[in-house]
């Protein structure tokens, strides 16, 4: 199996590549009777179903990239050497996690580390490929139009003691604290979200992973931002189905979010 799937423009093109590493659910044959099999039949800390909520995208003209396998075979949006994105207490899982972010041990040996060699082969395998790929991208359609964004886009419970105590915002733009976009383009989309009755917060408590700090250049015309929403903003209040009534809402959110970005990046 690839790492990735793409789904290309149906529409004229527009300079937006949108990622959605965390929805994946695979694992490979080759390690997966590691893992304690009562969890990788529904990985948890999946982005259930964000890229079925997202699958609008190409018809708007934009590019949509997704992981095939799961955060916890190798995290896509932690860094390469596993350095902590955060410094406040929260738990942050390493590149190839070996607990889910409520700290269940994943795998039946109860490892506090997968091995440097297996993390190394990880990379090669899975890691390196869709980071690669999303930077081919972002040159194609830079080459093309002058200056293009990466959207990254995540989704969490509404409630994860391990990473703050309260209930997260409705949405939440990361953007490195201002750094991975133009001001302009971190306007427009805050104003844009900020027209619903969503509560809308900016950089915290998510500034934006490695896929955003990374990919964020402004200063050379390519610009990352990341969205991270709580799952009940288009699932039902279990969290684990989809619920077309609340995704249909958010969809015309991000559909009108992107009509405006694509008139500032055109």
């Amino acid at each position: 199996m690839e790492p990735f799937k793409i789904y290309n423009p149906t529409a004229p093109e527009v300079p937006i590549v949108v990622s959605v590493p965390h929805c994946g659910i695979a694992f490979p044959d080759d390690i997966k009777r590691e893992y304690v099999s009562s969890l990788i039949q529904a990985p948890d800390d999946t982005d259930w179903f964000v890229d079925k909520l997202y699958d609008f995208a190409p018809a708007l003209g934009i590019t949509l990239i997704t992981a095939n396998y799961s955060r916890w075979v190798i995290d896509l949006n932690r860094d390469p050497d596993s350095k902590p994105l955060y410094s406040d207490g929260r738990i942050i899982t390493a590149l190839c996690p070996t607990t889910t972010f409520l700290g269940e041990p994943l795998y039946t040996d109860k490892r506090e580390a997968v091995d440097d060699h297996e993390v190394k082969r990880r990379y090669e395998l899975y890691y390196r490929p869709y980071h690669e790929k999303i930077q081919a991208l972002l040159n194609e359609k830079k080459a093309k139009f002058g200056r293009v964004l990466l959207w990254d886009c995540h989704s969490i419970r509404q409630m994860v003691p391990t990473i703050q105590k309260d209930k997260f915002p409705d949405l939440i733009l990361g953007d490195a604290d201002e750094q991975s976009a133009s001001p302009e383009l971190i306007k427009t989309t805050i104003d844009t979200l900020s027209s619903s009755s969503l509560k809308v917060s900016h950089n915290h408590p998510f500034k934006g992973g490695t896929i955003t700090r990374t990919f964020g250049k402004p200063d050379e015309n390519q610009h990352a931002l990341q969205l991270e929403m709580p799952k009940v903003n288009y699932m039902d209040d279990s969290e684990t189905r989809y619920d077309e009534a609340r995704a249909n809402q958010m969809r015309s959110l991000l559909k009108k979010t992107f009509d405006q970005l694509i008139t500032r990046l055109c």
